[in-house]
């Protein structure tokens, strides 16, 4: 059996069985779940993605219904055999975000968006009040803002950051139409905001002046997770960016700097520095992967083409130095020294010194394999000491060892 084999007219029959079923009772049928991410739209109507492509196999002669263990409803499975197949599926529709539960889904919505194109390539409109709102969010800025307000943030920006061919207006009534229908945008209180196309939105926008921002989940992530807000950024720039210097964009609306892999300080008092140092060690080691897979996806990124690796990326940096604290454990990562580090920072990272073993300008690279965390005597002695020539192979060697242990077990 393969979710491949369905047809169209499989589905549609799906569709018509739902319909005359109700949906509680089609889903109890087939032995599916509701829907939390990805939603089915035909002649004004939504169906529980997973569930019709699974129905849909039953529909084919001499087939069986598949059961939701047997496929992935996701994006890479029965979202792009559907839309193979000519139907509309869609995210979090008509401003729910309430499905968002990992920065990993949240940057699946963002490869999903459908930007209108300019010369050949995507509008970079929704990028812009995308980055906007996560620089926001780093900074402390309050989720919702008023209209007027939205207005006069962004339309410079929009103005500024934009294709050959694409709008010389600053209006964000578009961009934001489509990241509320996306679940990417949050209007409290609105229902009826109209599809990003004519002049239904720019009238709608102009009449309502709604306030406005991020969903709840997506703003305290960006708000308070490094690696979440540098996923999300990456997800944005892979989707819009692939062959468009971001770099200008991200500086203006603060997010280009090595902070921005950062977690923010937990409140003084709090027990979240104890709690992210007691973790297990197979927790320890994902996050680690997760990291090292972060750092791969900023240095060669591809997506229609290749793009060229930028030295000294901010952001692949910062990204590369959390990891490299993270593998630590807190220790000098020096096999000679080991000795624990001085202190902990107000975010509970320790106050080592990350170095690159082989400098950026011998052709070293932004990443934990030719990264590595000392303690200040050592990283001295390293960058000044008489030894340096006999300790650089060491540590070389060190880096590479500790990031392949990392990667082992990490998974």
């Amino acid at each position: 059996m393969a979710l491949t084999d369905i047809t169209r007219e499989a589905v549609l029959a799906a569709i018509a069985e739902f319909d005359r079923l109700g949906r509680d009772a089609f889903l109890e049928k087939y032995g599916f779940d509701s829907s939390r991410r990805y939603w089915l739209l035909h002649d004004g109507a939504r169906y529980d993605s997973k569930a019709i492509a699974g129905a849909a196999h039953g529909h084919l002669p001499g087939r069986s219904p598949l059961a939701a263990k047997e496929f992935s409803g996701g994006r890479d499975h029965a979202v792009t055999v559907l839309r193979r197949l000519g139907f509309e599926v869609t995210s979090a529709p008509n401003g729910d975000s309430s499905s968002f539960q990992t920065a990993d889904e949240i940057a699946s919505a963002i490869g999903d968006l459908r930007p209108a194109s300019a010369s050949g390539k995507p509008m970079l409109k929704q990028a812009v009040v995308l980055l906007w709102a996560i620089g926001r969010a780093r900074a402390g800025q309050d989720r919702l803002l008023g209209w007027a307000d939205t207005v006069a943030a962004l339309s410079p920006l929009l103005q500024a950051y934009r294709r050959d061919g694409e709008s010389r207006h600053g209006r964000p009534d578009y961009p934001i139409a489509a990241l509320f229908n996306a679940g990417l945008w949050d209007l409290p209180g609105r229902t009826d905001v109209p599809r990003a196309h004519g002049t239904a939105a720019w009238a709608w926008f102009a009449e309502q002046e709604p306030e406005g921002g991020l969903p709840e989940f997506v703003y305290a992530l960006a708000r308070r997770s490094g690696p979440a807000r540098v996923r999300m950024i990456d997800a944005i720039a892979a989707r819009f960016f692939d062959d468009f210097d971001e770099s200008g964009l991200l500086t203006a609306v603060g997010l280009y700097d090595e902070g921005v892999a950062a977690d923010e300080a937990p409140p003084r008092g709090s027990s979240d520095q104890e709690t992210a140092r007691g973790r297990s060690p197979e927790a320890a080691r994902s996050d680690y992967a997760r990291l090292c897979e972060l750092v791969a996806r900023r240095e060669t990124r591809t997506h229609g083409q290749r793009r060229t690796r930028i030295a000294g990326d901010p952001i692949r940096i910062g990204v590369a130095r959390r990891a490299v604290l993270l593998r630590s454990e807190g220790r000098c990562e020096n096999p000679g020294c080991a000795k624990p580090a001085p202190d902990r920072n107000d975010r509970g990272e320790p106050l080592l010194e990350v170095d690159h073993v082989e400098q950026l300008a011998d052709g070293g690279r932004d990443h934990p394999v030719q990264m590595i965390a000392l303690c200040p005597d050592c990283h001295r002695v390293k960058t000044h000491g008489q030894s340096r020539h006999q300790l650089i192979p060491v540590l070389t060697q060190r880096a590479r060892e500790l990031h392949d242990q990392w990667m082992c077990t990490g998974g």
